[in-house]
């Protein structure tokens, strides 16, 4: 008689405490997308707050800098810091990946490596370990140079606000 009335006990008390945990659950929010508030400058290399920082036109997009003198390095040689520039792009959501930067293909979302503070993806795993055994600026070059840059990023198209 005991066996019965133990292993009765012991089904309610799963029960209660799987019917507990569900009922103080909360539905999960989405999160929203962290909004970038500082980025270095491409000129300077300072960390920048988006919110003080000059701008200069670049890619039909807005490069941050953080002075005047800056500002006037960026707009009369812009290859000079085209590297660093389109870094910017990407960490400010101007630009987006699409594909893979080093072969031009298209991207295996497992296969990806943090360069300066941003995840890129790559088609393959051979692309993949040529930039995770890169470092520093040699890293930057072979995702955010023109080259790369072009075969595996886009503007980010602009919502068209609506007219009422």
């Amino acid at each position: 008689m005991k066996k019965p009335v133990m292993t009765l006990f012991a089904a309610c008390l799963t029960l209660a405490c799987v019917a507990g945990t569900f009922a103080d659950e909360k539905p999960v929010k989405k999160q929203a997308k962290k909004q970038v508030v500082t980025v270095k400058c491409p000129v300077a290399g300072k960390e920048i707050k988006i919110a003080d920082a000059k701008t200069v036109s670049y890619r039909k997009a807005n490069v941050y800098v953080c002075c005047d003198n800056c500002k006037g390095k960026m707009e009369k040689d812009a290859t000079a810091f085209a590297t660093k520039a389109n870094h910017q792009l990407v960490r400010t959501k101007q630009y987006r990946q699409t594909k893979c930067p080093l072969s031009g293909g298209p991207i295996d979302k497992e296969q990806k490596v943090k360069v300066a503070g941003q995840f890129v993806k790559f088609c393959c795993e051979k692309c993949q370990g040529k930039v995770a055994a890169a470092k520093g600026d040699a890293q930057l070059a072979m995702v955010f140079a023109d080259a790369a840059f072009d075969k595996g990023f886009q503007a980010v198209k602009k919502k068209k606000k609506k007219n009422n």
